[in-house]
């Protein structure tokens, strides 16, 4: 196993493959958390169905997740929700990523677009709730889930599901 070194202890993110994982490191933990996130604007309203929204979206939470040292796997956005498999830091809670993304996301993007594509203008673009999910030996199949959701209605389409049931 590396041993870190001096002033490097703090800095040090190296990969590592187990299991064909990819285990992370921090200066006195290895870590490997991966969370399917599912979250709905207000009403469940079909906002996000514009490509100019969901191109600004994704620019953002790809901001979002650079800024907070968190990797992005999968994004997909549909008209009434979001798909997001997101690896974070054993640092941050999953209500404080959640916080995070709805937060900085609703701001920002409600001050990039205007309001002709149906966004809120003086309260959260997000519903309160959301679905978190921690990743396990099933990464693939949620990965190709979320990659797929615009495709849910084709026999390809893996059901989670039924899956996580089985």
């Amino acid at each position: 196993m590396l041993k870190p070194s001096g002033r490097t202890a703090l800095a040090i993110n190296i990969r590592m493959s187990y299991n064909k994982r990819t285990i992370r490191t921090l200066s006195h933990c290895f870590y490997d958390l991966k969370y399917h996130l599912v979250w709905t604007p207000k009403y469940r309203g079909k906002v996000l169905g514009h490509e100019k929204v969901k191109q600004e979206l994704k620019r953002i939470f790809e901001m979002i997740a650079k800024w907070k040292h968190w990797e992005l796997i999968e994004l997909n956005i549909q008209q009434d929700h979001v798909h997001m498999v997101l690896l974070a830091t054993p640092r941050d809670s999953v209500s404080y990523v959640m916080q995070v993304m709805k937060g900085k996301s609703s701001a920002w993007l409600k001050k990039k677009i205007n309001r002709t594509h149906g966004l809120y203008e003086k309260q959260s673009l997000w519903a309160r709730g959301y679905f978190a999910s921690t990743i396990g030996l099933d990464e693939h199949l949620i990965r190709r889930y979320v990659k797929h959701q615009d495709h849910r209605n084709q026999s390809d389409q893996p059901s989670l599901f039924n899956k996580l049931l089985s």
